[in-house]
């Protein structure tokens, strides 16, 4: 039997060490929020790939989907021979983007590739260089979107020079310390002394911060980035790369806000697994770079196209918006109930938006001192327990919580069980 350890050696010795491993084990089958190793051991998926697989692993209408498209083609390139499912899927995403007029929407691979096509188009829509973004923020891993994460490590690190022509402000983040206020006021003093606003093509934000540690924008403070973008003719790109599709209780989480952006980037839970991204936004704003000037080979593949149709069938069909507000509840009322308890002192926040939650882990409530080791050592434990978690958070203290929404109630609470089992271990043993 291929065992788990043989294939981290084999890992070891294949792939650069530069392409992390969070947990040495090997998936071999996965169904719904379950995963089974190679070694048949089963493990509840509170990840879902990195917010992917939001309809769950395989869900019956997403394969059947796929499996018709692979029955007819898998690939022509939309470029040279285009196929309906590109279109309905963009007509679809098109009525669904907040905001007025008329929307387009072109596909491509990844949620950075969606980033890159996003800076493009905003800089040939304005003819502006300049790109405000927000510490904390994860864009990905490209050149441009390395320059658009608001954290170096491990992102940035070995990688310099980065594209120019992008700053960082502060996310408003109250449990830290930094107000609505200060962070418009650091946003006025980068236009008074390091670009002027007329040369800002965009200002790019999460609606919730994801590898920052799942920080929800104040709504107030997204309408003041809209008021600001409409004084100084910049564009406003909101990011659902992984909020979107329902993980909020709304199918995009800018929607809570009731701002409309004039660029969405998108990708993760869209394709239900299968790799698909794609930039919504204003069509006279999406049509300013010129023919040939966007695209891709695989860009808005016919089988992720198929998949991405299922995949709002589903959220429709099974009222995964509501889905999603009820399992946010579920985990956050556990954590708040064992936050009241002596045994977790070590709950310092709790926060989310809809299913979007997360705990941050601290050493000490009163001065908020991150608990990194303790967050690393639950992920661990609990993985050990049959539990798959993700760590998040600039200073690595933060576990956020992304089942699938399809999970039910049952494996759900049996998850929660284990991270109250071993957190309550860990803090007793500290």
């Amino acid at each position: 039997m291929t065992t788990n350890a043989a294939l981290q050696s084999r890992r070891v010795a294949a792939v650069p060490r530069g392409l992390p491993t969070m947990l040495p084990v090997f998936a071999a089958k996965a169904e719904n929020a379950e995963i089974w190793d190679v070694e048949g051991k089963r493990y509840i998926d509170f990840a879902s790939g990195i917010a992917v697989v939001g309809t769950g692993h395989r869900h019956p209408k997403v394969v059947e989907a796929v499996k018709a498209q692979l029955d007819a083609f898998s690939h022509v390139c939309v470029q040279v021979t285009p196929y309906e499912s590109y279109i309905a899927l963009a007509e679809k995403l098109n009525e669904r983007m907040p905001g007025p007029g008329p929307k387009k929407t072109i596909f491509l691979t990844t949620g950075a590739e969606a980033l890159e096509n996003a800076v493009k188009i905003a800089r040939a829509a304005t003819g502006r260089p300049g790109i405000v973004a927000f510490a904390g923020a994860f864009h990905g891993r490209t050149m441009m979107t390395m320059a658009l994460t608001g954290k170096v490590s491990p992102y940035k690190i070995g990688f310099a020079p980065l594209p120019g022509d992008v700053y960082h402000v502060p996310f408003p983040d109250a449990y830290h310390g930094i107000t609505i206020e200060q962070s418009l006021a650091a946003l006025k003093t980068l236009f008074k002394a390091d670009i002027d606003p007329a040369r800002v093509a965009a200002i790019l934000i999460e609606p919730v911060q994801g590898e920052g540690g799942f920080i929800p924008a104040p709504f107030e403070f997204l309408k003041s980035l809209r008021q600001i973008c409409d004084e100084h003719g910049i564009l406003l790109i909101v990011d659902e790369v992984q909020t979107g599709f329902g993980r909020t209780g709304k199918l995009f989480a800018v929607e809570h806000s009731g701002v409309a952006p004039d660029l969405m980037t998108v990708a993760k839970s869209l394709g239900g697994g299968f790799p698909i991204s794609g930039v919504i936004g204003k069509a006279e704003l999406m049509d300013a770079p010129i023919p040939g000037g966007l695209g891709g080979t695989y860009a808005g593949s016919p089988l992720s196209c198929a998949a991405g149709l299922a995949v709002l069938k589903v959220i429709e069909e099974e009222k995964l918006l509501d889905r999603a507000k009820v399992i946010g509840k579920i985990i956050t009322d556990r954590l708040k109930k064992m936050a009241a308890t002596n045994t977790f002192s070590c709950i310092g926040d709790i926060r989310g938006l809809g299913g979007m939650v997360a705990v941050e882990l601290v050493s000490d409530r009163t001065a908020r001192t991150p608990a990194a080791d303790l967050t690393k050592a639950l992920v661990h434990k609990a993985a050990a327990a049959g539990l798959v978690l993700l760590s998040c958070g600039v200073y690595g203290n933060v576990i956020r919580f992304l089942p699938p929404l399809t999970i039910s109630d049952a494996v759900l609470n049996e998850g929660l069980d284990i991270i109250e089992k071993t957190l309550g271990e860990l803090a007793t043993a500290a």
